[in-house]
């Protein structure tokens, strides 16, 4: 098997590989994400694109050969009313987020780009993800864990947040941020994994 290199600092995307038993390793790089990209699905496939090639570009310069890495980024936001909701700037930002989600139905998209010797794969899940009301001391009480301000939306579905979650339609996974079981297709199908 190629080494895969997870080219995110997210713990969630770790803990996912980990728990379907990918062995990986991490590297990140502090390059700016900017899209040109208006609709969500290709503003988390060009962010996803833009994370994997500069951590290849990091491993070409340590001497890594190219053909001997696959290189894994994703990205994810939440998207509400025609915007993109992304990781909270305060905690005020984090409160006017998720008053704004609060009873209503969102989007959270997942983009991924495995670069491989062979091939590029790009591809983005959309999840509806619908939550119950929740009164301001609710949503006071959540910020005040801390939860809430590293995550997409001002939420991670995978944690206290999941007491106002009503529904999602689509993958769970994708929502906490990496659709590791379309991975693991993707990277099966383009014969990276000796199954």
């Amino acid at each position: 098997m190629q080494k895969i290199i997870l080219a995110s600092g997210s713990p969630r995307r770790r803990e996912l590989l980990t728990q379907i038993g990918m062995p990986f390793e991490v590297i990140t790089s502090d390059v700016k994400e900017v899209t040109t990209a208006t609709q969500p699905d290709e503003i988390v496939k060009e962010l996803s694109k833009i994370k994997a090639e500069a951590v290849a570009q990091i491993c070409k310069e340590k001497g890594e050969s190219y053909r001997d890495v696959v290189i894994l980024g994703a990205d994810t936001i939440v998207y509400h009313n025609g915007k993109v909701l992304g990781k909270p700037k305060s905690e005020e930002d984090a409160y006017l987020m998720i008053e704004s989600l609060a009873g209503k139905e969102h989007f959270v998209y997942t983009g991924v780009t495995i670069l491989t010797p062979k091939k590029q794969i790009c591809f983005a899940e959309a999840v509806t993800v619908s939550l119950y009301e929740m009164s301001a001391e609710e949503i006071k009480s959540y910020i005040a864990t801390g939860e809430p301000m590293d995550k997409a939306g001002a939420y991670g579905i995978q944690g206290r947040f999941a007491a106002f979650v009503k529904g999602i339609s689509g993958d769970y996974n994708a929502v906490v941020g990496l659709p590791v079981a379309r991975v693991y297709q993707e990277l099966k199908n383009a014969e990276v994994l000796n199954i």
